[in-house]
């Protein structure tokens, strides 16, 4: 695994303007030696610091889709020793393809569809139907993590969508790029490793609320969100220090966006840093349909 000095953290948006609601975090260590445990006179401060939080749309200039996609690409390719943790998945449950089907089969499926995001997740919902007489069908990682959704839950079917085919595709054929659980042979080269992360997932492992602290129809929050924020941003104070700035704009995101970029920075730092990527790597399913490292 390469020498990590930043750690980011992205919560995607497969919408029109999904520049919108995505959001970048960047945090990094507070101490040298990885992420092994800081020295005992430094051990009461959280290892890491949040060093920066934006919306894609300032970033970009717009808040487009496809120029927003571009623009989360180049971003990537341009990190070097960077961990990123995206909030989408990276592929799709095995069943849903011919025996013998590999994970770049999957990007030629969804080419297939153009703009019809929608009409992909039906078709998936349609061999489903076909497969087990159900909806719906999750991977083995999403079962593992407790995830909320399946990746072609109507709700996310968009983000599963155009992560994969406007983000991880380019990625994955990008040299220094190393795209896991898939592409663990170019980790001795990697300048920089993607990863999926599920800001839900994080904080059940961590034992912190993981409901009720959204607010999609926007204004100011709700009591109970505002609580539950508090207590989402109070559980993570021995992880991450984040800046009184940086807590305000957490605070004022009405969809929570912000903060979940947050968690998939740190979720993902952490999760990376105890893996056993062996395990990963062998897995007959991970390899072949992706595994949340949270």
């Amino acid at each position: 695994m390469p020498e990590f000095e930043t750690f980011w953290g992205v919560d995607f948006s497969g919408a029109r303007l999904a520049g919108r609601n995505m959001w970048a975090a960047r945090v990094e260590l507070q101490h040298s030696g990885g992420l092994r445990p800081p020295p005992a006179k430094t051990r009461r401060r959280p290892p890491f610091v949040l060093t920066a939080l934006h919306r894609l749309e300032d970033l970009c200039g717009t808040a487009e889709r496809r120029e927003v996609l571009a623009f989360l690409v180049d971003m990537v390719q341009e990190s070097e020793a960077a961990l990123w943790g995206f909030d989408f998945p990276f592929g799709l449950p095995v069943e849903l393809f011919p025996a013998g089907s590999g994970w770049p089969d999957q990007f030629a499926f969804l080419h297939e569809w153009g703009e019809e995001a929608y009409a992909c997740g039906l078709e998936c919902v349609r061999r489903t139907k076909e497969l087990n007489g159900r909806l719906h069908l999750r991977r083995t990682t999403d079962r593992d993590a407790k995830a909320p959704f399946d990746t072609f839950h109507y709700r996310i079917i968009y983000q599963t969508f155009y992560g994969m085919r406007d983000v991880v595709n380019p990625l994955r054929l990008s040299p220094g790029t190393a795209v896991l659980p898939f592409q663990y042979r170019k980790l001795a080269r990697a300048r920089r490793v993607v990863v999926e992360c599920c800001p839900g997932s994080v904080l059940k492992k961590l034992g912190l609320p993981h409901q009720n602290y959204k607010q999609p129809a926007g204004g100011p929050l709700t009591r109970r969100r505002r609580l539950t924020r508090h207590a989402i941003l109070a559980g993570l104070e021995g992880l991450v220090r984040v800046g009184d700035l940086d807590r305000r704009v957490v605070m004022r995101n009405p969809g929570g966006d912000a903060l979940d970029a947050v968690i998939a920075a740190v979720g993902a730092a952490r999760a990376v840093a105890a893996a056993d990527h062996e395990a990963i790597a062998r897995h007959d399913r991970y390899r072949h349909e992706g595994h949340l490292y949270v």
